[in-house]
Parts: C-alpha cells; sequence; structure tokens
C-alpha cells in the first residue's frame, strides 16, 4: 500500500501532466489513510473530513478559505491579496487558498497539504469525506446525524470485495474498513451498500439545498467486526 507521501507525490505528479491541457483547473485534495490505531488525513483546498464518534462530529480538517487568519496573513506576505468578490477569493478569483492545480496563482495559491494525525477509539463510528459542495449547505452535526441514523437503521450493510486486495485494512480479517461513494466504485476498494447510500443520500440533501458546487461524498465505515473466538 503506498505511502501517504507517495500519494500526494503522484497527485501532484499527474495534475502536472493534467496541466498542459487544463493550465486553469482548479482542484482541491483529501487524502485519507485508515490503519488500526490512527486516521491519517492530509487536506488542500476546500474539501473537509469530519469524524462521526459516538453520535458526534469531529472535524479532522479545517478548510483552506482566504479569510482564514493564517492563510491571510501567508497570502499577504508572499505578496498576495485576497478581494471579496461574491466572497473571499485570492486576486478575486479562486475562492480557496490551497490547491494541487492553479498553477497561474502561485505562490499565493500553496499546494502543500495540512496534516492530522487522529487516534481511533472504539466509539469511532465513520469517517466523512466531502467537497465543499456539502458542507456549504449542510452542518457537521447534521451529516453526522443523517448518516449515524441512516448506517444503524440498514445495520452497515455488507461488504463487497472488488478484483485487487488493497484496502484500507492492516491486514488482519478482523480489522477491515469499508467505503461507500456518490461516485461509482473503482478496482482495490471493498464497497459497503449503506455507506454508498448514505453518501448518495448526502449529495440529493446538498442538490436539494441548492448547493451551487460540485458535490463528491465518501462515507467510509470504521466499525470494528471483531470475530469471537469461543475457547
Amino acid at each position: 500500500m503506498p505511502t501517504l507521501n507517495q500519494l500526494i507525490r503522484h497527485g501532484r505528479e499527474e495534475k502536472r501532466r493534467t496541466d498542459r491541457t487544463r493550465a486553469l483547473d482548479k482542484c482541491p485534495q483529501k487524502l485519507g489513510a485508515c490503519p488500526t490505531e490512527k486516521i491519517v488525513v492530509a487536506n488542500c483546498g476546500d474539501s473537509r473530513a469530519v469524524l462521526c464518534r459516538n453520535g458526534k462530529p469531529v472535524p479532522l480538517s479545517t478548510d483552506h478559505k482566504p479569510d482564514r487568519p493564517d492563510e491571510l496573513d501567508r497570502i499577504h506576505k508572499a505578496g498576495g491579496r485576497v478581494i471579496y468578490w461574491d466572497g473571499p477569493r485570492v486576486l478575486g478569483v479562486l475562492a480557496m487558498s490551497r490547491a494541487i492545480g492553479d498553477n497561474y496563482l502561485k505562490p499565493y495559491v500553496s499546494s502543500e497539504p495540512e496534516v492530522t494525525v487522529t487516534d481511533r477509539t472504539e466509539e469511532d463510528e465513520f469517517l466523512i469525506l466531502a467537497s465543499d459542495g456539502l458542507w456549504d449547505v449542510v452542518t457537521n452535526e447534521a451529516v453526522c446525524a443523517m448518516v449515524h441514523m441512516y448506517l444503524n437503521k440498514r445495520g452497515g450493510g455488507r461488504g463487497r470485495r472488488r478484483e485487487t486486495q488493497d484496502e484500507c485494512s492492516d491486514g488482519k480479517e478482523d480489522e477491515k474498513v469499508v467505503v461507500g461513494s456518490s461516485k461509482s466504485g473503482k478496482k482495490g476498494e471493498i464497497t459497503n451498500k449503506a455507506c454508498t447510500e448514505a453518501s448518495v443520500l448526502l449529495t440529493k440533501l446538498a442538490l436539494a439545498k441548492h448547493s451551487s458546487d460540485n458535490v463528491s461524498v465518501v462515507v467510509v465505515d470504521l466499525r470494528r467486526r471483531r470475530k469471537r473466538h469461543v475457547a
């Protein structure tokens, strides 16, 4: 399984290739890794990671908005400006202060991710990774409550293995983590019907609230399914 730094470098290399034909592309990035004892999140943009722990939301990232005090200070020190045009924007153009793309706004827009490491507990239920199209119109509390209620009602669903063995796991059968996305799944994922349905439900809610941005949602089930051994 590739390391977090390898994933970030790969993303940057792919973005440089893409920039040859899409020089003005906007590309926030969110990467999440779920080893047995830690949750590692690397954020670069205005997407957000929220952990639901015992029914309560725990934000694992802070949005990179141009008017965030530390980001505003960094932009000013680099010689840039934040102009309020339909909200705060770097040079009046981009509504986020960090991104993999938007090379024409460097160095004011940084591609350096912020990384958080959170200890896992037995109370951790699920992780939600979503673009700002969701968070702009739905609160952390509402999202956590909806997914909590839906997964408990559905019983978590049953995992369905794709064709490869790459998964968010330490390799033990009792420590697997299953994922559901509002987008179609890819090889190397263990998909979960309930998580996928919860992701789609959140996407539909954001659209019903007239979200003006793209909406992408991933729900990761963190509840451990330990096998019970009888002596």
